[in-house]
């Protein structure tokens, strides 16, 4: 199987950026398909820390290429600066990244527009990065995309019939001052102009590359649990994060995709507004690890991530939706000082997840409680090593998910990491 994917099986955050950059070094590509610079991934490296919006994680290789694919949205200024700090750690990109003439592009308009719905609206808790309003002209047939924005002339045209209609709806529907049109052209023709050396249609030679056996590494954004379709809507993200949206979003076939790993934190945690039956009490989270001790901090925003316990049901669907072959649990070692471990193994009265959401304040899970270890995991080399109870807390979600756990995670850097 020359290809994998690797997807989040929660609402992000499940540590997908260490777990691709491990599989990173022995592929010929990593592939970003979808979403913008409101996901984030992590990756330590060598005793540096690199933080990842758009770039694919597999950057830090030099012999892996990475592309972005037609799925995607991407804030040029965002990008530029994902690229002076990879400068600045002295990886070279060039022949190396490739960026999708399908994409669309983030305007400051689309921020604005952003900013402006969730503090008039009804809020959704999200980035104001200007993801969905871009989505939403990429569907309404209205987006400006990268080949025609680093095309000069057919960017000047396009951005002065859009921009009069963005303006209409600031002044008529939000009373605000509208965007000059100058200003706007100068600002992005600049970074057209940095960043087109990038651009590529590259579907056709990625196609023929897995058709030729070359190991390709589709890397998931965000998680199964903020599908724009399957997740807790409206709570989500404006497009797919499941597997079939990665084959989407860069142009292929799905039956190019051999192999899907789903990622599970070995506990939930959320950013943002929307449902989550298993959301830790007062209480309960403050016998729980600080939010500075578990690193549950949003690599995007620098929130602070709401955390609570796993959630078997919904890992259940969000297996069913990716069409998951095996998992990898992260954190692991976040659970080292607890005295005891909830797993929601059901919600009461209940057969499947709720679709709508005036259901989900209706939910009451219902737990199982296995004994803690209270012992350090970070130092262990094989699986015969860890405590006796945290053996069983793994075993116990293979069981649950009917999933056999492949690589287990207990700490950010690369080497706290176990293949089984």
């Amino acid at each position: 199987m020359s290809t994998i994917a690797v997807v989040g099986l929660q609402w992000g955050d499940e540590g997908k950026g260490k777990i691709i950059d491990l599989l990173a070094k022995d592929v010929h590509a990593v592939v970003r398909s979808c979403g913008g610079h409101n996901a984030g991934h992590t990756v330590i490296a060598e005793g540096k820390e690199y933080h990842f919006h758009l770039i694919p994680s597999g950057i830090l290789y030099p012999q892996t290429k990475c592309y972005i694919g037609g799925g995607t949205v991407i804030d040029p200024k965002s990008l530029i600066a994902e690229l002076e700090m990879l400068k600045q750690h002295g990886i070279s990109v060039k022949n190396r990244l490739f960026i999708s003439p399908y994409a669309h592009v983030i305007f400051f308009y689309h921020q604005r527009l952003d900013q402006l719905k969730e503090q008039t609206g009804m809020p959704i808790g999200t980035t104001g990065r200007g993801i969905g309003p871009c989505y939403v002209d990429a569907a309404a047939r209205e987006g400006i995309r990268v080949g025609e924005w680093v095309d000069p002339e057919v960017f000047k045209k396009r951005l002065l019939n859009v921009l009069a209609e963005k303006n209409r709806v600031l002044q008529l529907l939000y009373e605000v001052d509208p965007l000059d049109y100058e200003v706007l052209l100068e600002e992005y023709s600049a970074y057209a102009e940095r960043l087109k050396e990038f651009v590529v249609p590259f579907e056709d030679a990625l196609d023929q590359s897995i058709q030729k056996g070359d190991k390709v590494l589709f890397e998931g954004a965000q998680g199964a649990l903020l599908d724009v379709t399957f997740g807790t809507y409206p709570f989500v993200t404006s497009s797919s994060t499941l597997t079939a949206g990665l084959a989407k979003g860069v142009g292929i076939g799905p039956n190019r995709i051999h192999r899907i790993l789903g990622v599970v934190k070995a506990y939930t945690t959320r950013v943002g507004n929307g449902p989550f039956p298993t959301e830790f009490s007062n209480q309960e989270l403050s016998h729980f690890s600080s939010h500075k001790e578990a690193r549950e901090f949003g690599t995007s925003t620098g929130r602070k991530r709401r955390m609570g316990w796993l959630d078997v049901p919904l890992l259940k669907q969000a297996i069913r939706l990716n069409g998951v072959d095996a998992l990898a649990l992260t954190k692991l070692d976040i659970l080292d000082t607890q005295d005891f471990i909830k797993i929601c193994v059901g919600y009461k009265g209940l057969e499947n997840v709720p679709i709508y959401h005036e259901h989900w304040k209706e939910i009451e899970p219902i737990y199982e409680t296995l004994p803690g270890w209270k012992e350090s995991t970070k130092m262990m080399k094989k699986l015969e090593e860890f405590p006796k109870n945290a053996r069983i807390f793994v075993d116990r979600i293979q069981h649950l998910l009917n999933r056999p756990i492949e690589l287990l995670s207990f700490g950010p850097e690369r080497e706290k990491t176990l293949f089984l």
